[in-house]
């Protein structure tokens, strides 16, 4: 996963969801310097962490096995 684009994607659909980096850090339990921190690359979040941004965005994430 590479940190800089997880980043600008969460910063783009927290944006499209009209939330503050405040706003989405309480919807996961976190801070906003966390929110911060992730959004310009600085750290990933850990697997658990990410669903729970996923999730806080509206979003969906579908696992595929491979053939």
């Amino acid at each position: 996963m590479n940190q800089y684009v997880t980043g600008a994607v969460i910063k783009e659909l927290r944006e499209k969801n009209n939330l503050t980096q405040a706003e989405l850090a309480e919807r996961i339990n976190s801070t906003k310097s966390y929110i911060s921190k992730l959004e310009k690359g600085h750290v990933n979040p850990s697997a658990g962490l990410f669903f729970s941004i996923i999730n806080a965005l509206g979003m969906k994430v579908e696992i595929v096995k491979p053939l």
